[in-house]
């Protein structure tokens, strides 16, 4: 999901770079067995400026709470 978000946006506006984070909470953890909150997966995809230039990314992760 994460990595055809970032192509969708990357056909249609053409940029310099994508990065896309999806934080994703499982419902099997949350709601049936083992009842954990907060349990997720977080997938990334960066592309262009954003995979080529650390600093972006790391900036990108910082302003999404991920760093």
């Amino acid at each position: 999901l994460t990595q055809d978000i970032a192509a969708a946006l990357e056909s249609q506006l053409a940029p310099l770079g994508v990065a896309v984070l999806v934080d994703a909470e499982h419902q099997c953890m949350t709601t049936r067995g083992v009842h954990h909150r907060h349990v997720s997966t977080i997938t990334t995809r960066f592309t262009g400026a954003f995979k080529s230039d650390p600093a972006l990314m790391d900036r990108f992760l910082k302003l999404a709470g991920k760093s």
